[in-house]
């Protein structure tokens, strides 16, 4: 009984590396078929720096809030 379970996980072990190397293979004419091109997407260029201004703006407002917290702590601190 040991025997059978060791040889249906080889079997499935062996069948799933098969699987991968198919998906490789597709893989690779995606890349060698119609993506030959220099072209780049102008709207993906758009949301990658849509992106970064949100992020940075976030930052940049973080920092900020965390500033005039600080003003107004020391604030009251020193007014007493």
């Amino acid at each position: 009984m040991f025997l059978l379970t060791m040889e249906n996980k080889g079997y499935s072990q062996n069948q799933t590396s098969l699987d991968t190397s198919n998906k490789i293979e597709l893989d690779r004419k995606a890349l060698n078929g119609k993506n030959n091109s220099n072209r780049v997407d102008i709207n993906v260029l758009k949301s990658k720096l849509k992106a970064s201004k949100v992020k940075e703006f976030k930052k940049n407002a973080f920092i900020i809030s965390v500033l005039i917290l600080i003003l107004g702590i020391l604030g009251v601190y020193f007014s007493f």
